[in-house]
C-alpha cells in the first residue's frame, strides 16, 4: 500500500474552517424530525431517552429560554457537536465546537478513543466556555459568543496526560475554580477527583490542584465531575462504578476544597437503565429541575435520558425515589418539562439529499479531512467522494482516515443510498459504498477492475486489532449506478442489501453483527479509496442518504 499522503496545511484548516463556519449559520435555522425515533410522545409526556443516539457524556446549560448541550466526539471530526432545545426534550443538532482537531497533523490520521473526552459548557461573561479534555495533551478551552457561530481556536489551560473531564465554576469572590479527574491508563491513578485554580480569564490554570475526593474504597471509577454552587454549598456532580454499570453521585461541601460529603442519588434499582450517570443539572425559566445523564447500550454507544429532579435537605434527588432512600430510579416515560409554552418537534438531523453546498452535521470524518476528499453538488444534489489513497500502514478501513460516517440514530432502522461510481479506468480496485463501522465492520460496495465493476460485500471482524478484511464477489454490475441499503435490528444485527432499479432489493452476505468502536457506538456511513498512484483519483456521486423505519 501507498504510504499516507497527507500533511494538513495551514491553508486547508483555513478552508476547512470557512467551510464549517458557514455549515453552521445555515444548520441553526433547520429542523428535522426523524422517522425512527422521536421522544416527544405529542400528549405532553416524552419518553426516554430523549436521544436514542451516542451522544457520549451529556453536559448542558440554560441561557434564558434556550438549552445547550455538549457531548464527547473522540476523533471524530468535526468534533464537540452542540445542541440547542427549547424544551429538553425536542433537540436539533446546530454546530461543531472544533471544525478541525489539534494537534492537527496528529489528528490528520485515524485516532480510535483519543481526543475529545468529556467536554462541560458553561455561560460567563456573555460568553460560551466549551472545556474539553484530551487525554494525552490536556485541558483544552474554546469560546463563542453564539453558539452556533463560530468557536474560538482551543487554548490549551493545563497541558499534562491523563487529566480528564474537566469542568469550570467562577465563584461569588472572583475566583474561578476546576474540577477534573484522571485517566489511569495515561495518568497511573484514577478513581481521585481534584479542584484546581484557575487565573481570572479562564483560560490558565494556577498551582499545582487538590485531590477532593478519592473513590477507590466506594465510588471506584469516579470521573465526570460537573461544578455547581447553591446555598452556599459547592456541589461536584460524578459518576461512580464504570460506565455500564454505575451510579451518580453528588458530593456536598461548604468549602470548595472539602471535605466533601457523599450522597448516592440515581441508580438503576429495578429498571432497565443501566449504568445512570454523567451528565447534567438544568433548571427551566418556571423553576423546574432536570438531570441529563447517559445509559451505555453498547454498539450504540450512550444515549441521552432526561430525568425529573428535585432538592430534599439540600441533596438533589434525580427519577423517581420509590423506596424513599433519597436515590432515585430513572423513569421511562414522564411529564415534559414546563418551560411555558409548547414547542415544535424536532430531532438532529439523519438522512440527507445533499441538496446543499455544505455538509450536514450528522456527518464526521475518522481524522482531520482534506478539501479533496468531498465536493457537495447542490445543483445536481449530490455528495461526490474522490477515491483517496489508503495508507501504507493501513490493514483495513479502521485506520482510513476518509471515511464519512453518523451515528447510529436508534436501535431499529434502515440506511439506502444511491450511488454512481466514476472510476478512473486506468485504475484498478478503487472502491466505494456503504459501510457499518465499529472495533469490527462490514460494507457493501463497489469495486473497479479490468472488467468494469464488481458488487463486493467485506467483512473484518477485530479490525481494532490490526486484522485483515475478507471480501467477497456478489455480482456484476453492467452500468455504473445502484443502490446499497443496510437494514439494523435490535442488538446491532445488519443485514446488507442492494437494488438495480431502488424497488426490489438483493440480500448480500450473511448477516453481520455490528460492534461498538473505541468508546463509542457503531456508526453507519460512506467511503471511496483506491490503492494505486494516480494523477486523477476516480469519485463517486451519492444522490442521497436516508434513514427510515426498517419494514
Amino acid at each position: 500500500m501507498l504510504r499516507f499522503p497527507y500533511k494538513l496545511t495551514t491553508l486547508s484548516i483555513l478552508l476547512a474552517t470557512g467551510l464549517t463556519v458557514q455549515a453552521q449559520k445555515v444548520a441553526h435555522h433547520k429542523t428535522a424530525v426523524s422517522k425512527v425515533w422521536v421522544a416527544d410522545l405529542g400528549n405532553g409526556q416524552y419518553k426516554n431517552p430523549v436521544l436514542d443516539a451516542d451522544y457520549s457524556d451529556p453536559d448542558a446549560i440554560r441561557v434564558g429560554d434556550d438549552f445547550y448541550m455538549v457531548a464527547s466526539s473522540f476523533d471524530a471530526v468535526p468534533g464537540i457537536p452542540v445542541l440547542h432545545s427549547k424544551d429538553l426534550v425536542n433537540w436539533t443538532l446546530i454546530n461543531h465546537a472544533l471544525p478541525l482537531q489539534p494537534p492537527f497533523e496528529h489528528f490528520s490520521k485515524t485516532q480510535h478513543g483519543n481526543g475529545v473526552w468529556a467536554p462541560a459548557i458553561r455561560y460567563h461573561n456573555k460568553e460560551y466556555y466549551i472545556y474539553y479534555p484530551d487525554p494525552d495533551f490536556g485541558i483544552y478551552l474554546t469560546k463563542a459568543t453564539d453558539p452556533a457561530g463560530k468557536w474560538s481556536e482551543p487554548v490549551l489551560v493545563e497541558a499534562g496526560q491523563g487529566l480528564i473531564d474537566p469542568c469550570p465554576l467562577w465563584d461569588g469572590d472572583g475566583k474561578v475554580y476546576l474540577t477534573y479527574a484522571y485517566a489511569g491508563s495515561r495518568a497511573g491513578i484514577k478513581s481521585v477527583l481534584a479542584v484546581k485554580e484557575m487565573n481570572a480569564a479562564g483560560d490558565r490554570t494556577i498551582g499545582t490542584g487538590t485531590i477532593v475526593y478519592d473513590g477507590h474504597e466506594t465510588d471506584a471509577t469516579i470521573e465526570g465531575p460537573k461544578f455547581y454552587k447553591r446555598n452556599g454549598y459547592y456541589y461536584i456532580f460524578a459518576p461512580a462504578g464504570g460506565v455500564s454499570t454505575g451510579w451518580q453521585l453528588v458530593l456536598r461541601s461548604k468549602n470548595v476544597y472539602g471535605p466533601y460529603e457523599r450522597k448516592v442519588v440515581l441508580e438503576q434499582g429495578s429498571t432497565t437503565v443501566n449504568g445512570p450517570h454523567q451528565g447534567a443539572w438544568v433548571n427551566t425559566q418556571t423553576g423546574e429541575d432536570w438531570f441529563l445523564h447517559f445509559q451505555d447500550k453498547d454498539v450504540y454507544g450512550r444515549v441521552v435520558h432526561l430525568q425529573p429532579m428535585k432538592w430534599v435537605r439540600d441533596w438533589p434527588v434525580m427519577g423517581v425515589d420509590r423506596d424513599g432512600d433519597g436515590a432515585g430510579e430513572p423513569v421511562m416515560t414522564y411529564k415534559k418539562p414546563n418551560v411555558g409554552k409548547t414547542w415544535p418537534i424536532s430531532t438532529p438531523p439523519e438522512s440527507d439529499e445533499f441538496n446543499s453546498r455544505i455538509m450536514g452535521l450528522q456527518w464526521q470524518w475518522q481524522a482531520n479531512p482534506k478539501a479533496t476528499w468531498s465536493f457537495l453538488n447542490a445543483d445536481k444534489g449530490t455528495l461526490r467522494l474522490y477515491t483517496q489513497a489508503v495508507p501504507e500502514e493501513a490493514r483495513s478501513y479502521w485506520d482510513v482516515p476518509n471515511i464519512l460516517l453518523q451515528k447510529f440514530p436508534t436501535e431499529v432502522f434502515m440506511a439506502t443510498t444511491k450511488v454512481t461510481f466514476n472510476p478512473n479506468t486506468k485504475l484498478e480496485n478503487e472502491k466505494t459504498g456503504l459501510i457499518v463501522m465499529g472495533k469490527s465492520y462490514a460494507s457493501l460496495g463497489l469495486r473497479s477492475d479490468q472488467d468494469g465493476l464488481a458488487i463486493v460485500h467485506a467483512e473484518c471482524y477485530d479490525a481494532e486489532k490490526g486484522k485483515m478484511p475478507t471480501e467477497k464477489t456478489i455480482a456484476r454490475l453492467k452500468g455504473n449506478d445502484v443502490y446499497f441499503r443496510v437494514s439494523v435490528n435490535k442488538g446491532g444485527v445488519c443485514q446488507f442489501s442492494y437494488s438495480l432499479d431502488g424497488t426490489r432489493f438483493i440480500n448480500a452476505g450473511a448477516a453481520f453483527k455490528a460492534e461498538s468502536g473505541k468508546w463509542i457506538g457503531a456508526k453507519v456511513g460512506l467511503y471511496a479509496t483506491r490503492t494505486a498512484t494516480t494523477n486523477d483519483s476516480g469519485y463517486a456521486d451519492f444522490d442521497w442518504f436516508r434513514i427510515e423505519n426498517n419494514l
